[in-house]
């Protein structure tokens, strides 16, 4: 079995406002921490059959990049549904 860890790593200022993120995973080419500006972490609890969320950026992200990662986020999160379901109404109604 392979294992492989991701790591977060988030600076805050005294009003607990990100004021750096950065990322790392084991399983990465590059080994060292990257610096990213905004991240959406999503996770289904099976027991309580509901999602969990970490939705963080960091307060110099430009608003024309949230826009801008709001969207690509949308439209994989389409690719993902179409891959894990087969269903093409919801993906199609999404990219509309």
């Amino acid at each position: 079995m392979k294992r492989a860890e991701i790591k977060l790593t988030i600076d805050l200022d005294d009003n607990n406002v990100p004021e750096s993120i950065m990322w790392e995973s084991t399983d990465a080419q590059n080994k060292e921490a990257l610096p990213v500006k905004s991240m959406m972490l999503a996770l289904w609890d099976q027991n309580y059959k509901n999602t969990l969320r970490i939705d963080l950026w960091t307060k110099d992200m430009p608003v024309d990049e949230m826009k801008r990662f709001f969207y690509e986020t949308l439209q994989t999160m389409g690719d993902s549904f179409l891959r894990a379901t087969g269903e093409t109404n919801i993906v199609e109604d999404l990219r509309d």
